[in-house]
């Protein structure tokens, strides 16, 4: 149900977009509780690098401050991580989680979900 997109090989001190897009059969998301988005470095356990709450409240690691960015566009159903100057320990497998959801159904019906994540979308930075 999630998508996420826009992963790629990037030099150190490049810049990427990762996409995630929830796809809703009636088209609309009423309500969650927050994005986030997730990395698993190789040989390492999952982290969150960055989440942003159904208020616009955003949060990082430490090691994405100042550098990436997450946003989301509730029209589009999509959370996005603009990631700039990045580095090769920012080399992983990001995911997309998205928390507590509600959407509507083809009936009309709200569905509800714990949370779900996306597939997963490679980053690698070069030295």
């Amino acid at each position: 149900q999630l998508q996420a997109s826009g992963g790629g090989l990037v030099q150190s001190g490049g810049s990427l977009r990762l996409s995630c897009a929830a796809s809703v059969d009636s088209g609309r998301i009423v309500r969650f509780d927050a994005w986030a988005w997730y990395r698993q470095p190789p040989g390492k356990q999952r982290e969150l690098v960055a989440s942003i709450t159904s208020s616009g409240s955003t949060n990082y690691a430490d090691s994405a401050k100042g550098r990436f960015t997450i946003s989301r566009d509730s029209a589009k159903n999509t959370v996005y991580l603009q990631m700039n100057s990045l580095k090769p320990a920012d080399t992983a497998v990001y995911y997309c989680h998205l928390d507590k959801w509600v959407t509507i159904d083809s009936m009309g019906t709200p569905v509800a979900s714990a949370g779900s994540w996306g597939q997963g979308t490679l980053v690698t930075v070069s030295s």
